[in-house]
């Protein structure tokens, strides 16, 4: 499989010192440079290829690339794809952050600094799991450190609410009944009622907003879904 960062811009500009292709070039990393405008499916011309991120060097013209991310987001390749925009430091305040890019970067930089931020992009969106830290999208559970970040920011739980929501991020795919997490978090000789696991639910989605994204079955219970792809075909 070949893994490759797409830099666009504007053609003459492309492959300039100073440009985004050229640092990360100088790092070995695999770069496809497309114009602006221009079709996202012409950078797949093999079998297995997949982007890691996009970057799109904006310069004077944020509102252009904002255009340009919404054209190569058409390509399915590139539909899920981190991207980042590079700007001048006189337009760093017209950076919107509704504007759809995971985040921004001033140039002239350092190939180091603008490959770290590729690698961030990359660790915020992948899933993986071990014993004792669980990552689910932008939500990391730190179950040694009980320790729950979103974005890099911590979040204050509850004992209760951190072992509900370690348990739910420990066994994704997986369908609880309310009584079911009664047992398993507060224990069977907890004489509460299964009303207690919805309010925990519903103080966790409080707190952790989009990054908790626990499914309600009605009649079933709950579930925190796998990472797209990985469910079984029903």
């Amino acid at each position: 499989m070949s893994a490759f960062v797409v830099v666009i811009g504007h053609g003459p500009d492309l492959e300039s010192p100073e440009g985004a292709a050229t640092l990360l070039r100088t790092l070995g990393a695999d770069v496809r440079t497309l114009d602006l405008w221009d079709e996202g499916a012409s950078l797949f011309d093999e079998e297995g290829a997949v982007a890691r991120a996009i970057v799109i060097e904006a310069g004077e013209r944020p509102d252009l690339a904002v255009a340009a991310l919404r054209a190569v987001r058409k390509t399915a390749e590139l539909t899920e794809t981190p991207a980042i925009v590079a700007v001048s430091p006189r337009q760093i305040g017209r950076v919107d952050p509704s504007s759809g890019f995971e985040d921004f970067i001033v140039m002239p930089c350092t190939p180091s600094e603008l490959y770290a931020r590729i690698r961030q992009l990359e660790w915020k969106r992948s899933e993986f799991a071990t014993e004792e830290r669980v990552k689910v999208g932008s939500l990391v559970v730190d179950r040694a450190s009980h320790e729950v970040l979103v974005d890099g920011r911590p979040i204050a739980l509850t004992a209760k609410e951190f072992a509900l929501l370690a348990f739910l991020a420990q066994h994704r795919g997986r369908v609880f009944s309310r009584e079911s997490l009664l047992a398993r978090v507060w224990g069977a000789r907890y004489d509460g009622g299964p009303r207690t696991v919805d309010i925990h639910v519903r103080r966790l989605r409080m707190k952790l907003g989009d990054a908790f994204p626990l499914e309600t079955l009605r009649g079933a219970g709950y579930k925190l879904p796998l990472p797209f792809g990985t469910e079984k075909a029903r």
